[in-house]
């Protein structure tokens, strides 16, 4: 059987091994790579190629970095290469009807959930902050609506409840490798099965911003680690403390105030009477940082940063500010 060639859509570092699954694959001759524009990455901002476009061009694959999808230019350039697949994998941006229709066989997608469940840009980050105990990838058909297109194969895995979005995302990357390599050949003899989703069953992720790091104290401490732990590795976290701003890169949660003081090796010596409040700095044994959260519940900061200053860990934190029980976060810098 003569192999499919392959056009692939991708841009960040989710995407690469997605391409170089397809590089490897017997059934499959990638032709050509398009990505993102190249822009300011980092923390210089320097201008900078996407993960996909370095890989691309490492492997000597033509690529093509479109402002306009539809532009004729572009549309002629996809042509050329005579693609019988499209293979996407996060490019970033919705495809027009001009691409969808160019390949003989349409465009593919890895998507990282368990569709309908998490439709949208970031599957990754909302399946941690919802609290969910599974995700997966799903290797489905690009259709005009946002991830609505049926279903080829679908892959799952546990989510740890400590574990952080950049973690997670790695795993998931490798994941929808494996689970496309497996199911191209299905798709080249024409006899892979396409089920549609349950509209039903369908959520949405919209795109995570910097206001998504936002932590509301009246949450349960449970759900207040969730957000922590989904926002790694960008935008990250935060909360305020009067008028600066703390961005919180590690916490852990516990049921109460007394759970944490016996959690934390200090036994039953939690002040008895004392509650733990929403967004209050809670009675801590020395050298952490317990912070009162909705339900009774407690969060333990165990790592966090004051804006412009380098990362500290509680203790380090702690030595250079007093910070006394009674102190408290808030959702926005008081004036």
């Amino acid at each position: 059987m003569t192999p499919l060639r392959i056009v692939f859509f991708g841009t960040p570092d989710f995407a690469v091994p997605s391409l170089q699954a397809l590089l490897a694959a017997p059934d499959a001759t990638v032709v050509g790579a398009v990505t993102q524009p190249d822009k300011p990455r980092g923390r210089g901002q320097h201008v900078s190629a996407s993960p996909v476009k370095v890989r691309a061009e490492a492997a000597g694959l033509p690529v093509l970095q479109p402002t306009k999808l539809g532009a004729p230019d572009f549309l002629d350039a996809l042509r050329e290469l005579t693609p019988d697949l499209g293979v996407v994998a996060a490019y970033g941006r919705l495809l027009p009807e001009s691409v969808l229709a160019l390949p003989r066989l349409g465009l593919v997608n890895v998507h990282a959930s368990l569709l309908p469940r998490w439709r949208g840009a970031s599957p990754i980050e909302r399946a941690i902050i919802a609290g969910d105990a599974v995700t997966g990838v799903t290797i489905m058909r690009v259709v005009k609506a946002l991830d609505a297109g049926a279903m080829f194969s679908v892959a799952e895995t546990p989510i740890d409840p400590d574990e952080t979005g950049a973690v997670l995302e790695t795993r998931l990357a490798a994941i929808g490798a494996e689970l496309l390599a497996a199911t191209l050949p299905a798709i080249a003899r024409g006899t892979a099965v396409e089920t549609p989703q349950d509209e039903a069953l369908v959520t949405l992720a919209p795109l995570i911003t910097k206001a998504d790091g936002l932590l509301e104290w009246d949450l349960p401490a449970r759900e207040i680690h969730d957000t922590v732990r989904a926002l790694v590795p960008w935008p990250r976290a935060y909360t305020f403390l009067d008028t600066t701003r703390l961005v919180v890169h590690e916490t852990r949660p516990h049921p109460s105030l007394a759970a944490a003081w016996t959690a934390l090796g200090a036994g039953d010596r939690a002040p008895a009477a004392v509650a733990a409040h929403p967004g209050v700095v809670a009675p801590s044994p020395k050298g952490t940082l317990l912070v009162g959260a909705g339900e009774g519940t407690v969060v333990e900061i165990r790592r966090l940063q004051e804006d412009g200053r380098k990362e500290l860990d509680a203790r380090a934190f702690l030595a250079g500010r007093a910070l006394a029980a009674g102190s408290a976060f808030s959702a926005g810098a008081s004036s």
